[in-house]
């Protein structure tokens, strides 16, 4: 046995010893290189492209090396090599030049740009039937990926003179692929009407001819799966999975858009701390140390935790704390999450120059006006970060990423921002119909307007008592002053013979300017300036037709807006206090308005919401006089339900006149209990109670009292499109006050 072992172990030797041999015999060293059946490319050219000179000692292997870095450069269809009495003779088949690419079928000049952008051959380079069949399968993917699943792609060759080639690509797009349904599976907890809320993909409908979100589209369902993860860490479900997003062939054209969804068991905050360095002044953290208290054992919430690092950030960088970064620790522990915000000193070093890519509309201002921090600043990480957020924040761009190299100087760094940009316009209509009437609504809207960062905001609306136009221009950061500057155009025509005996036309323009004046506190402060007339029936009173004729008016208005919710989007939880104040400058009435409004919501149990709501306005002359009948308030619909809305309160004769006091209460809650299985229908109980009072041109025609009223509310998300049904049982009411214990409302886009 050890005699065989022996005789092994000498054959592998002398087996290694013969393949070392013949690498060795096979190694030659040149003194010449020839280069042939090159006709564009210089020999020089191609000897450098091989890697190797005179004099090098060449074996196999570095010959099948040559071969690879040539058959790299994607200039040749065939390249041979060897080496014969010490000279290396490269042979190579040049590819064709692409003389010029065409591409046939496609109108839209944005597909085809960014069509182009996704190929790899371009004309004036080098053919290549690899990187061809590479270039199909992108044109093929990107088609899809907007919506086109049944294009079909010919690719034609014409072949011409000099090795040189015309390349075209003849497309036919076919029909977009249309959502026909998008269904949710798997243990998703909330019903499907809720989660089509959340995402942008919608169901195709004829009627639907300017929404482009019921196309397949798969950069929309990318996004669509990050939205409803962000909604499932909202709501507490933190192990949330996607587990997939799937479409499945209906028919010829049209696919069922298929979400599956793991909710997991929902966690609720546990132990919050806050870890800082040793020479942090603890005292200056004790309003997130409150924070942590008062928010243990509530649902976790990812909103939560972006507000709680967004304390930290401000009260670190107020205290002037250079080199630092942020880090969140989770830990769970059976359904409590316990999370630990450390703060930690890091590497000091200095930012050399900070580069943005890839803004080809927005302009570079705009970008940097969202960085917080500058070229020469000391680096800091919770800065870089949050000025990552804010450029994301705009809503710009499709993708933001940044990185971070090292800088040619000692101890600096070079940031680099890549963005992808998106379209930012937006054309919408609408149609609505119910028993207040029919509505219709066209808009666009342009949220980066020549790359500025500027909105510009255009809609009609027309009800069956009212036409309204505006167009509004917002600079969200006017003069880097982080102060949100509006101007406005607005003309409106309010027909209300019928009812109340007058109709008015109101044509004005305002300017404006909004900011964050404390934490959640906003301050508004804008001009209003009008031209109305106003027209009196003739069968109204003698007091109404006084007002008949023309008015100009200018107001300055201060708008307060106290807001914490916990999101501006299908709120669960928080509140919002708003008051609303117009003083007249120059006005034949005089007239100042009032208005404050609160909302407060409450997740009273799981998939509950529940509402508590208050109104209160007032619009009186500070100088006595008569307000105008286009200044008299009416009750909203939706804050008195179970009355015909606009036929509550004061009557001059046959007139609804409205009144100068209004107030309401309101308090909804959810009961999901009820058609729990049903995915598209939500049952609602409410309470409503209202009071509409004061007739300042006759007292005697004043009807104060309270309206009331209870009833049940069923929200369906129909194919056609929301359906709202309210059945409501008036408790207490006016003599005057027209009862509508049934009220739908149903409305589409398009």
């Amino acid at each position: 046995m050890n005699i065989m072992k022996f005789t092994y172990k000498i054959y592998l030797f002398l087996m290694f010893f013969l393949f070392i041999s013949t690498l060795v015999a096979r190694a030659e060293i040149i003194n010449k290189i020839n280069v042939e059946g090159n006709q564009r490319i210089s020999s020089e050219t191609i000897k450098m492209f091989s890697g190797t000179s005179i004099n090098e000692d060449l074996s196999e292997n570095d010959l099948n090396d040559i071969l690879k870095k040539l058959y790299e450069t994607n200039f040749f269809d065939l390249v041979s090599v060897r080496i014969s009495d010490k000279t290396l003779i490269i042979k190579v088949k040049e590819n064709p030049i692409i003389q010029n690419i065409t591409i046939e079928g496609i109108k839209s000049s944005q597909i085809l740009e960014d069509l182009k952008k996704n190929i790899v051959l371009k004309s004036r380079s080098s053919f290549n039937e690899v990187q061809l069949d590479k270039d199909k399968k992108k044109i093929k993917n990107f088609l899809q990926n907007i919506g086109y699943y049944f294009s079909e792609l010919d690719i034609l060759i014409e072949e011409l003179e000099d090795n040189k080639i015309n390349l075209t690509y003849k497309i036919s797009l076919g029909e977009k692929a249309k959502i026909r349904k998008i269904s949710f599976i798997g243990d998703k907890i909330f019903k499907d009407k809720k989660l089509k809320g959340v995402i942008l993909s919608e169901e195709y409908k004829p009627w639907k001819f300017l929404s482009g979100k019921k196309y397949l589209n798969e950069a929309i369902i990318n996004y669509d799966e990050r939205l409803l993860k962000n909604f499932y860490l909202n709501k507490g479900y933190y192990n949330v999975v996607i587990n997939s997003s799937f479409a499945k062939m209906t028919d010829n054209q049209s696919f069922e858009l298929i979400f599956n969804i793991d909710a997991n068991s929902k966690l609720f905050f546990g132990d919050l701390k806050i870890e800082l360095p040793n020479d942090f002044s603890k005292s200056n953290y004790e309003e997130v140390e409150k924070f942590f208290k008062k928010i243990e054992n509530e649902p976790y919430s990812v909103n939560r935790i972006e507000n709680i690092v967004e304390k930290i950030e401000i009260i670190t960088i107020n205290e002037q704390y250079e080199s630092i970064k942020a880090s969140v620790n989770e830990n769970i522990v059976s359904n409590k999450i316990n999370i630990n915000f450390k703060i930690e000193e890091s590497e000091k070093f200095f930012i050399e120059r900070i580069n943005i890519f890839g803004n080809n509309i927005t302009r570079e201002s705009v970008i940097r006006n969202q960085i917080e921090i500058d070229e020469g600043d000391p680096f800091n990480q919770i800065l870089y970060a949050k000025s990552l957020n804010n450029i994301k924040a705009l809503n710009f761009f499709e993708e933001v990423e940044g990185e971070i190299l090292d800088g040619k100087e000692f101890n600096t760094k070079i940031i680099n921002i890549n963005i992808t940009e998106k379209a930012t316009g937006e054309i919408f209509a609408g149609v609505g119909t119910g028993t207040d009437g029919s509505n219709f609504n066209f808009g666009l809207k342009e949220n980066n307007y020549l790359g500025r960062g500027v909105k510009v905001d255009g809609n009609l609306m027309i009800s069956e008592e009212r036409a309204k136009g505006k167009f509004f221009v917002s600079n969200p950061n006017y003069k880097n002053s982080d102060k949100n500057l509006t101007f406005g155009l607005e003309a409106t025509s309010t027909d209300r013979v019928d009812t109340s005996g007058y109709k008015s036309n109101v044509t004005g323009f305002s300017i404006g300017t909004k900011f964050e004046y404390l934490d959640d506190l906003r301050l508004g402060i804008s001009t209003r300036n009008n031209i109305e007339k106003i027209d009196v029936d003739a069968s109204a009173s003698t007091k109404q037709k006084e007002q008949d004729g023309n008015y100009f008016d200018s107001f300055i208005g201060l708008d307060f807006l106290y807001d914490k919710r916990n999101q501006k989007y299908q709120t669960t939880s928080g509140f919002f206090s708003n008051y609303n104040l117009n003083l007249p400058i120059i006005s034949d009435t005089n007239t100042i308005t009032n208005q404050y409004s609160y909302k407060f919501f409450k997740e009273l149990y799981e998939n509950n919401v529940s509402t508590f709501s208050v109104l209160l306005q007032s619009a009186n002359s500070l100088s006595n006089d008569d307000i105008k009948l286009s200044e008299r308030l009416y009750l909203p619909g939706r804050k008195l339900r179970g009355f015909e809305a606009g036929k509550v309160g004061p009557k001059d004769g046959d007139d609804y006149i409205g009144g100068n006091y209004i107030s309401s209460i309101n308090a909804t809650t959810t009961i999901p209990m009820i058609l729990e299985n049903v995915q598209s229908v939500d049952i609602v109980l409410f309470a409503d109670a209202a009071n509409i009072w004061g007739v300042d041109y006759d007292s005697s025609l004043d009807k104060n009292g309270i309206r009331s009223s209870i009833g049940l509310g069923l929200d369906w998300l129909t194919p056609v499109g929301p359906l709202t049904f309210s059945f409501a049982q008036p408790i207490t009411k006016e003599s005057t006050d027209i009862e509508e214990t049934f009220r739908f409302n149903i409305g589409t886009s398009f």
